[in-house]
């Protein structure tokens, strides 16, 4: 994704309610912080096979309180770095929710978008726009566009690198 209004396109890898932090990144792997060695891992005390299908690009797609139980934000380090380009939930747990937007992966919430997606489907968000359009099935769903600040956290990769490149006033 580049720009501030960037379309994120993927295909849909479906995960049910309660993912929660132990799932998406084991804590045998909490000793590592390169967001590559961790995305090697992604998802596999949950479903071993889940990181073989994942192509860079893709889009997680989940039920309730996504990212619920510890603070760490090695979660969404895994998915990110397991090229997962975003997340779409029904819910978020607010710490993860946080904890995503500053290490620079744009999540959603919107449970009709969630419902009407299936495993594989072909997924375009626009944070900008704020849509969820289904390519599969020709569906498109409203979500809250991403103000600018956001998107631009998002740009650079999260809010260190927001914070560190942004000009001085």
């Amino acid at each position: 994704m580049s720009g501030a209004g960037a379309m994120i396109e993927g295909r849909a890898h479906r995960l049910d309610d309660h993912v929660n932090t132990d799932l998406i990144i084991p804590a045998t792997y909490l000793v590592a912080s390169d967001p590559a060695e961790l995305g090697e891992h992604l998802m596999e005390s949950h479903d071993p096979e889940f990181r073989s299908r994942v192509k860079p690009g893709d889009i997680i797609v989940a039920g309730k309180n996504f990212g619920s139980g510890s603070s760490r934000e090695h979660a969404p380090l895994a998915i990110k770095g397991a090229g997962i380009a975003c997340v779409i939930a029904s819910s978020f747990a607010r710490i993860f929710f946080r904890n995503a937007i500053n290490v620079g992966l744009p999540i959603l919430e919107s449970p009709e978008a969630v419902e009407a997606t299936g495993e594989g489907d072909r997924l375009r968000v626009d944070l900008a726009g704020g849509t969820i359009e289904n390519l599969t099935t020709g569906e498109t769903f409203t979500v809250p566009a991403y103000p600018e600040f956001m998107r631009r956290i998002v740009d650079e990769g999260g809010l260190i690198n927001y914070v560190m490149n942004k000009p001085s006033t």
